[in-house]
């Protein structure tokens, strides 16, 4: 019951704000109360930006924005980080306000552009404004969903570029995830955009509950609240996860799962029993979080092969009614290509995997039952956390630890608050429930840890690109544009930091002072004797390297000379012992990597980095015309004539590592004659001093760090953008002195380059205007670009195949322009282009060529073997954009336009053309 106090304010806050006092009315929920905040600041004309849990309900401010616009008569944009959000989005307004008032633009979609609402990607409102569309005419608000994005490494310029040029007439309402530094974000905000309210929310609308999984045992992770606010782990979970440690070094119970050796009971459990388990404590519909797509189809074949079945025969119906519904447009000729009849016989079991490497309409139809509650186990990837709205009763963590594309890292806090966010559907439950998989390798106390680590920080990823720097010059001039890169959020967290790094430099300087006096000798000056044994070490340092470099130059060598038939031996690992060569490995990049088959009967490539030392041809086996490795006939005959040979397996020389050179050095013995006569080497307290001297050494080391740090980072984006425009200036693309307001600054090759938005921006407008894609046809032009758009997920040291003739010579003309600006990027200190990858260029020619989706899969230089067919989508999507790009910019040669054209009609089909906006 309010007191009357409470409702005269209640009420005269209606009266200041009525368009919201109209939009809750059409609410089926009452506003909590950030929301209210953050939408009577919008309704007052101010920006806001809104920190709050997954879930929390941060959308409602954009959906009132939207509101505000149209009650106006004024647009508002609605723009998301990626094309699944967007589409959702654009279901959602079309519902409420009808689908003439509502548009949506993406890479894929355009429909009704110029209506009053549009929802979009975050790139294309960047590209409109660069292009100064007349779509941003009576534009009022912009709404950024999910902008910490602009964190992220490769996208992430792309927010910032967008909060910098939007005219000061639009208010911009930014959605944020739960971040550490929401006021430093505000601040920058307001220093750009003006007048921003910050709203900060850490209330979860339902509760969650952690938990751990211990073998079959499931224990909450903190005993009452006041012990998750203190990080203290129940007591019975951590001495229950101490006595199962204790067992599993005892050999007393085994690891678990996946193998079926050993004795004594299982310490972690099999994943259909996590399902099971989660069933039997009503925790269904759940996402089970497996960092690797392997993983999780290998959870769902787990669950099939274990019978388990989580639905009803009317579910089942209803399911298979959907799916057939959704798939009617697919040829039956690709379904078994898309391993269909597996996929569709988990869904109507109720379990499903979500990652990347599927087919986006099967993500869609995944993402469609599992809402609906007739999917109840997803295996997912974290990619799923980052995406739709797809929330669940509960949410498993199988590990702590994903792969991040380069190395194996350990869950951030922010990584752990997001994935779990997910748990607990408002309206629906009462409470989530987060349960981490417990394993030898998981501290409780560590998760703890995460759960109760709420935020993480907000770190901008901003950096000059050549096309945002032609579109800046060609847009407000050189001078405006350096200006304009000042009031980043990157240059503003920087010039932020460096006042603690100039602090610290301080500090430093004064205990070098101080570890030089302790390092003080009276038998002569210590830093000049310790400067000599600097030098020796590196030095010694220099030649190991040296030595290093010219022993894998004699094995290349080495390699290089080896020709079918050759007897040869492995000196170490798996694969020791003796070998014949079937095929030398010669061609392409990198070093050789001959094919062989071992006396063992394997047959494959060998690394340059198997060998210690030059390969000794041993002896010669005569081999038949035609050798089929696979063939384990034709390699049981070829270790037969191996063994025939009588060559003992350990005999001959053997791969030791290679010792450096030192002893004969005449730098390294004049730098030792000088220590040795230095009158500090004969004191006896001369290693106490060389300890001081050390420490004293590392910390000027660190400070020197330290120093060019604050210096690179004052004025440091300002800087790098002249070092862009040098080198678009001395190319071509920016006029001498360039800081016209009136675009005169930019050439018309500039004009070009302006329109390319790809990651190898310059790389693709040099291309284009030495002619390296002129006269090939539309197959071979896809196949020719792909190069700089697709990114293996692994690297691989193989170069892969290329089709011959006009495919191979365009693609080397890409390779011969990357390395003459890849070394001018090293002249100037710039980041380099990354290097074109050739493993999509014989997918998508033979797509483009109009052959079947299957032989385009396993056509792949795939290291995991077949390209996923989601993976193939994505980057044949990228193909076409960058296509639709060449088509559209001015200064395209009218030939390579007509082609890209061409070869866009013939990409859009098939398995590129299945999914729909819904």
């Amino acid at each position: 019951m309010t007191s009357p106090a409470e409702r005269y304010a209640a009420a005269r806050r209606r009266a200041e704000t009525p368009r919201l006092t109209e939009f809750t009315a059409g609410l089926e929920f009452q506003l909590d109360d950030f929301q209210n905040r953050a939408c009577e600041a919008l309704e007052r004309g101010s920006g806001v930006l809104v920190c709050a849990p997954t879930g929390a309900g941060k959308t409602v401010v954009g959906e009132f924005a939207v509101h505000l616009a149209l009650r106006e008569g004024r647009k508002c944009f609605y723009t998301t980080p990626i094309k699944a959000l967007s589409n959702q989005k654009y279901h959602d307004l079309v519902q409420v306000h009808g689908a003439a008032k509502v548009g949506l633009l993406t890479g894929d979609n355009a429909f009704n552009g110029d209506a009053p609402v549009v929802v979009m990607t975050t790139e294309v409102l960047r590209n409109m404004l660069y292009a100064g569309s007349n779509s941003l005419k009576g534009l009022s608000y912009v709404v950024m969903d999910e902008v910490h994005y602009l964190a992220d490494r490769f996208r992430g310029a792309v927010w910032e570029e967008v909060i910098i040029h939007l005219p000061d007439s639009v208010n911009l309402v930014s959605l944020s995830a739960t971040v550490s530094n929401a006021e430093e974000f505000a601040d920058w905000l307001v220093t750009v955009r003006g007048q921003t309210e910050v709203v900060v929310s850490e209330h979860r609308p339902v509760p969650l509950w952690q938990h751990m999984l211990v073998g079959k045992r499931m224990f909450d992770l903190f005993h009452d609240a006041e012990a998750a606010r203190s990080h203290e782990v129940h007591p019975e979970l951590l001495r229950y996860t101490r006595e199962v440690s204790r067992r599993l070094e005892m050999g007393d119970i085994r690891g678990g799962g996946r193998g079926r050796g050993g004795r004594g009971r299982k310490a972690m459990i099999y994943r259909p029993e996590i399902i099971e388990r989660l069933d039997r404590e009503g925790l269904l519909p759940a996402i089970v979080f497996i960092f690797s797509r392997a993983g999780c189809d290998a959870a769902v074949q787990q669950c099939l092969q274990a019978g388990l079945r989580l639905t009803s025969p009317d579910e089942r119906a209803e399911i298979r009614a959907i799916v057939e519904r959704r798939m009617s447009s697919v040829p039956s000729e690709d379904l078994n290509a898309l391993g269909y009849w597996e996929w569709l016989d988990g869904l109507e079991r109720g379990l499903a995997a979500h990652h990347a490497g599927l087919l986006p309409l099967f993500k869609e139809i995944v993402e469609e039952l599992f809402v609906q509650g007739l999917v109840k186990a997803v295996f997912a990837t974290e990619t799923l956390a980052l995406g739709i709205n797809m929330p669940a009763r509960c949410v498993v963590l199988e590990r702590l630890v994903k792969y991040n594309g380069e190395a194996h890292v350990d869950l951030t806090p922010g990584e752990y608050t997001q994935l779990t966010g997910r748990a607990g559907r408002r309206g629906i439950d009462v409470e989530g429930h987060a349960v981490v998989v417990w394993g030898p390798d998981v501290d409780p106390r560590h998760v703890a840890g995460l759960a109760s680590t709420r935020t993480y920080p907000l770190r901008s990823s901003f950096r000059p690109s050549y096309n945002m720097a032609v579109n800046l010059v060609g847009s407000v001039g050189a001078d405006r544009a350096r200006d304009l890169l000042e009031a980043s959020f990157a240059q503003f967290q920087a010039d932020r930091s460096v006042v603690g790094v100039a602090k610290q430099v301080q500090r430093n300087i004064e205990t070098m002072d101080q570890y030089g006096h302790e390092a003080e000798c009276d038998k002569g000056d210590f830093a000049e004797y310790f400067g000599l044994r600097v030098a020796i070490a590196d030095r010694e340092r220099q030649l190991a390297r040296q030595s290093q470099q010219h022993r894998r130059s004699q094995v290349a060598h080495s390699l290089e000379q080896l020709k079918p038939g050759d007897v040869i031996r492995v000196p170490s690992g798996r694969r020791a012992g003796l070998a014949v060569v079937l095929d030398a490995g010669v061609g392409g990049f990198g070093e050789p990597r001959p094919l062989v088959v071992t006396e063992d009967r394997w047959a494959g490539r060998l690394a340059a980095g198997e060998f210690s030392v030059a390969v000794e041809v041993l002896g010669r086996v005569r081999l038949p015309k035609h050798v089929n490795h696979r063939n384990p006939g034709e390699r049981r005959d070829i270790a037969a004539s191996l063994a025939a040979l009588g060559l003992e397996r350990g005999s001959g020389r053997r791969g030791g590592r290679a010792k450096a050179a030192t002893g004969d050095d005449d730098e390294l013995l004049r730098l030792r004659h000088l220590m040795r006569k230095h009158p500090c080497h004969a004191c006896p307290e001369r290693e106490d001093h060389a300890r001081w001297a050390e420490r004293r050494h590392r910390l000027e080391r660190d400070t020197d760090q330290m120093r060019a740090k604050v210096a690179s980072r004052t004025g440091s984006l300002a800087r790098t953008f002249d070092r862009v425009c040098d080198l678009l200036t001395s190319r071509g693309y920016l006029v001498p002195g360039a800081s016209a307001l009136d675009g005169g600054g930019v050439t018309d090759a500039g004009r070009m380059l302006a329109r390319i938005w790809t990651e190898a921006d310059l790389l693709v407008a040099e291309c284009l205007r030495e002619g390296v894609f002129d006269g090939l046809a539309p197959a071979e032009l896809a196949a020719a670009v792909s190069v700089v758009v697709y990114e293996a997920r692994r690297e691989s040291e193989d170069r892969a195949s290329l089709p011959r003739g006009p495919v191979t010579d365009a693609v080397e003309g890409v390779l011969s322009v990357y390395g003459g600006l890849i070394g001018e990027e090293r002249e100037r200190g710039l980041p380099l282009t990354r290097e074109p990858d050739l493993g999509f260029v014989w997918p998508i020619y033979r797509w483009a060529r109009g052959e079947p989706l299957a032989k385009v899969l396993a056509s792949a230089n795939a290291i995991e073997g077949e390209l996923p067919a989601g993976d193939f989508v994505r980057w044949a999507r990228q193909v076409v954009d960058l296509l639709g790009q060449m088509a559209e910019a001015k200064g395209t040669p009218d030939g390579v336009r007509t082609t890209a054209r061409a070869a866009m009609d013939l990409i859009n089909r098939g398995v590129l053309a299945y999914t729909s906006v819904g």
